[in-house]
């Protein structure tokens, strides 16, 4: 029993490797996240969504250790609040993305979580912002997680400025359905917030629902 208690796979850090994107359109930002997360080569949550709420017009998505980027979440949505109460006005996506950047760097040695931040704002319409390693870099998609290294090439060549909002849920679907397949990782159902000037509003889309490709 020792044995089994003490075994690999209940002693491995739970880890949300994962697929995460968010991408900018015409109007706002869809940000997403597949569902899966493991300890080691178990899968111990097949539906958890990693699109967090940061404000009521700012979410992020999350991978890594799911307890660092959890903790990470909960911090920067207290902190966005308060910022929020003291501004008067709805607060900045830049500003939650500084705050993630900030806590990110200031950790490094401790955390290992990476989050995309995107939203909508009064002053600067929809954004995306990468913090990795600490480091704020805005962009018009981003992607994340261990699954993103098999969908680089389908986003370089399938996003295009200024899509749509239909366009933009297409490409983050697709992007998203295509790292499920190939990453052992990413899997479960596709989680997607589209934010506007309107507010938020999510999406779940299960398996039926999920694009699918083939090799042949």
């Amino acid at each position: 029993m020792d044995d089994l208690l003490e075994s690999d796979w209940t002693t491995e850090e739970v880890s949300t490797g994962t697929t995460i994107i968010a991408a900018v359109f015409d109007g706002g930002v869809v940000i997403g996240s597949d569902s899966r997360v493991s300890a080691g080569q178990a899968v111990v949550n097949r539906v958890l969504n990693k699109v967090c709420r940061l404000h009521d017009k700012i979410y992020c998505s999350i991978s890594g250790s799911a307890a660092d980027a959890q903790a990470v979440v909960d911090i920067v949505d207290y902190q966005m609040e308060l910022h929020g109460i003291q501004m008067g006005q709805p607060p900045l996506v830049q500003a939650a993305a500084t705050i993630v950047k900030d806590i990110c760097y200031k950790y490094k040695e401790e955390l290992v979580a990476h989050l995309l931040v995107a939203g909508w704002d009064h002053k600067y319409g929809g954004q995306v912002y990468g913090t990795l390693g600490g480091m704020m870099i805005k962009q018009q998609f981003a992607l994340g997680g261990s699954g993103s290294t098999y969908i680089y090439g389908f986003a370089d060549s399938a996003f295009k400025p200024g899509m749509t909002k239909e366009e933009c849920l297409k490409f983050t679907k697709c992007a998203l359905a295509l790292a499920m397949n190939r990453d052992g990782s990413s899997g479960g159902v596709i989680y997607l917030v589209t934010i506007t000037s309107k507010g938020a509003e999510e999406t779940v889309i299960t398996a039926k629902d999920i694009p699918s490709f083939y090799d042949d």
